[in-house]
């Protein structure tokens, strides 16, 4: 029987970003055990793991996060020393109209998922040394910044994901790791929750734990209702890009290998009780966002450059919808040395490239029960 050196839980490491950091984490740490645990919800996808899924030093778990129980069993199985914690409800739309499912998954999971760890762990002859409990969470917890240059000025800092041709800030202020809590909508609310759990048990028990909050994701394997893959496969099929009011709320953006790599560093390197900040310091309103990604499709696909700007078409705000996220990582890179790798016009056309090329992947997760959320959520605003 193989002995490894960890034995690592990566909870919803089926879906987006989590796929990324299982795959980093298996390839990089053979040593490592990883154990992908996710409960398969709809955007939980094995086919986003293929390439990884018969190596030995990979298992995959089916199980619901907040089946304390089942969790605790597996902690003392499989001998868990570190748990990096991705798992959960994570869309703004859906939690507007079911906040209980984020609730239940988001604060209850968490909640779950520490209390075994604790207990698991302090029944262990040398206790809390040696663990981890990392956990993921969003720069939505810290609610809105005002948008007090909505025309852009030059931003006080750059990294390599800034855009070279883009790079604005819409206001003075950024999200700091001191900046207080103050979330808008049940998901934010319910990650704040969350967050507060997992410090808690640090400062509670001793247990030793991290909390990192990003900024927006983008890039392979994410599901296909967040909005740059969303709109590539309705550029691809000459289907109307549904933009919320104005589409002047700016988002900072990241490319998901980049953020892997954060999490890596940070669970490795990163200080016990510490929050760090991710992002990309790229800035960008909805609108110029979709432009651009519409002008890359367009000339990927071999059609004039911009010929279905067309395509756009503007509905109702949503519910609660903040104006500005803008994230400050200084903490990060001058602590750890972290930094985005790609520049920001690179990173989106990697991304569009990988969703021409695998039609067939956005196909499988596209039909059914995606169709019926998709008419729920747009039909009527057309």
């Amino acid at each position: 029987m193989t002995q490894y050196k960890r034995s690592i839980v990566i909870t919803g490491g089926a879906g987006f970003i989590g796929s990324h950091v299982v795959r980093l984490f298996v390839n990089k740490y053979p040593e490592y055990k990883i154990i992908n645990l996710d409960k398969l919800t709809y955007a939980g996808n094995l086919a986003n793991l293929k390439d990884i899924e018969d190596k030995p030093n990979y298992k995959f778990v089916k199980m619901d996060i907040c089946d304390f129980d089942a969790f605790y069993q597996l902690m003392q199985d499989e001998h868990i020393d570190g748990i990096i914690h991705l798992a959960a409800e994570s869309h703004v739309d859906r939690s507007i109209k079911d906040p209980f499912t984020f609730a239940r998954t988001n604060v209850m999971g968490t909640l779950s998922l520490l209390q075994a760890a604790k207990l698991y762990w302090e029944s262990l002859p040398e206790k809390f040394e040696g663990k981890r409990f990392y956990h993921i969470s969003t720069d939505e917890v810290y609610g809105a910044l005002q948008m007090t240059h909505p025309e852009g000025i030059k931003p006080p800092f750059t990294t390599k994901a800034s855009s070279e041709t883009h790079h604005l800030a819409y206001g003075e202020d950024f999200f700091y790791e001191t900046t207080k809590y103050n979330p808008h909508s049940p998901y934010s609310a319910s990650k704040a929750s969350s967050d507060h759990f997992v410090r808690a048990f640090h400062d509670t028990y001793g247990m030793p734990t991290i909390v990192t909050n990003c900024s927006n994701n983008y890039g392979p394997y994410q599901f296909p209702e967040k909005l740059i893959p969303l709109f590539i496969n309705n550029i691809r099929h000459r289907k109307a890009l549904p933009v919320y009011g104005k589409g002047e709320n700016v988002r900072d953006w990241l490319y998901v290998e980049d953020h892997a790599r954060a999490i890596d560093l940070i669970f490795h390197e990163g200080k016990v009780a510490e929050t760090y900040n991710i992002g990309g310091f790229n800035e960008w309103k909805n609108i110029d966002i979709i432009k651009t990604v519409i002008k890359t499709v367009d000339r990927l696909l071999g059609r004039a450059e911009g010929e279905d700007l067309n395509l756009i078409t503007y509905v109702k705000d949503r519910l609660g919808h903040d104006a500005r996220y803008a994230i400050d990582s200084t903490k990060l890179q001058k602590e750890l040395g972290w930094e985005p790798s790609l520049q920001f016009e690179e990173g989106i056309e990697k991304t569009v490239k990988w969703y021409l090329d695998n039609e067939e992947w956005l196909e499988n997760v596209t039909s059914g029960d995606y169709q019926k959320y998709y008419e729920k959520m747009y039909s009527s605003s057309f």
